[in-house]
């Protein structure tokens, strides 16, 4: 009779063993959505007679065959498919982020998975210190907040490129702050903050700066013909906001003439010389200027000079071909 027993009991853990069937969960998001619904499903599908399912040491709901025991803490908020052990849970929220265990005995099995909630992002918004700046003596600073949303994480765009830390880019308060010292032209923008998370991003307004500087890399154009009794003007450029105001020279004294452009007319030899234009900037009360020498010429002094050259070297070739023997 012993030795029936001893027969019978490796049976009876081949039996149990075999009974144990081995199953993943299947989340339908994961990360998951603070608002949606959430459906925790068996992997290979399975058929249960009873189970439950339980979020860390809470227990959130039992059934046995079609009926369905659920406790408070989920009540009116979680549902079970009993032949399949499917777990919906609705409206979830971040406190339903945690690991969720499924056990079944019938057939015997135990299965966890663990499930992060995100809030979405909502209503970013970008917020500056001032948006008047003078170059090379402003610091910029720009400041990213949503109203919602777990855990986000912030990126700087200034038009489509990412902003990205240096000697005059800070990002402080986990990249929600951005510090520009000394801006510069370049800086104007426009910047945008972007805000994610895992289940979501979303994007503040754009923000332009209006940045005063210069004057600087001016220049000075002519046009017009350089000799006597021509009209001439001079263009007077530079790089400036707002734009530079311009005053001019000759052999530096002023001229009675304002603006960009200095117009003379019937030009003479006297007027030969240094032009100057001086650039000024009100809003940075700076100043620059450039100077360039124009030489007016006589049309009619140089013309003579190249025709009698020209005469002379004539009447020397036809005095060689008349000496005889020459050629």
């Amino acid at each position: 009779m012993e030795k029936k027993r001893e027969w019978m009991l490796p049976v009876v853990l081949l039996t149990l063993i075999q009974a144990s069937v081995a199953v993943e969960i299947q989340p339908s998001a994961n990360p998951a959505a603070a608002g949606d619904n959430l459906t925790l499903s068996l992997s290979p599908p399975v058929s249960l007679t009873a189970g439950s399912w339980a979020v860390g040491s809470s227990l959130i709901l039992t059934w046995v065959g079609d009926q369905v025991a659920d406790f408070a803490t989920h009540r009116g908020r979680a549902s079970v498919n009993v032949v399949s052990g499917a777990l919906t849970l609705s409206s979830i929220t971040v406190a339903d982020s945690g690991v969720y265990v499924m056990q079944s005995s019938n057939p015997t099995l135990k299965a966890n998975t663990s499930i992060t909630v995100f809030e979405p992002i909502l209503n970013v918004r970008l917020e500056v210190n001032q948006t008047n700046l003078t170059e090379l003596n402003s610091l910029l600073v720009m400041k990213c907040s949503v109203s919602s949303g777990s855990s986000p994480s912030f990126l700087w765009l200034n038009g489509s490129s990412e902003v990205r830390g240096s000697d005059r880019v800070q990002l402080t308060d986990g990249n929600s702050t951005l510090n520009i010292v000394n801006v510069t032209r370049y800086d104007h923008g426009p910047f945008t903050c972007v805000a994610s998370n895992p289940v979501s991003n979303g994007s503040s307004s754009p923000q332009s700066f209006n940045i005063v500087y210069g004057p600087d890399h001016m220049a000075l154009t002519v046009n017009g013909s350089l000799f006597v009794g021509s009209n001439l003007t001079v263009l007077c450029s530079a790089q400036s906001n707002p734009p530079a105001q311009f005053e001019w020279a000759f052999r530096g004294e002023s001229v009675n003439q304002t603006g960009p452009l200095l117009e003379l007319y019937n030009v003479t030899e006297d007027q030969s010389g240094p032009y100057s234009c001086v650039g000024f900037n009100n809003h940075t009360n700076r100043n620059n200027s450039v100077t360039s020498h124009i030489t007016i010429t006589s049309a009619g002094s140089t013309q003579p000079t190249v025709n009698t050259w020209l005469v002379s070297l004539l009447l020397l070739v036809r005095f060689l071909l008349s000496l005889p023997g020459v050629f």
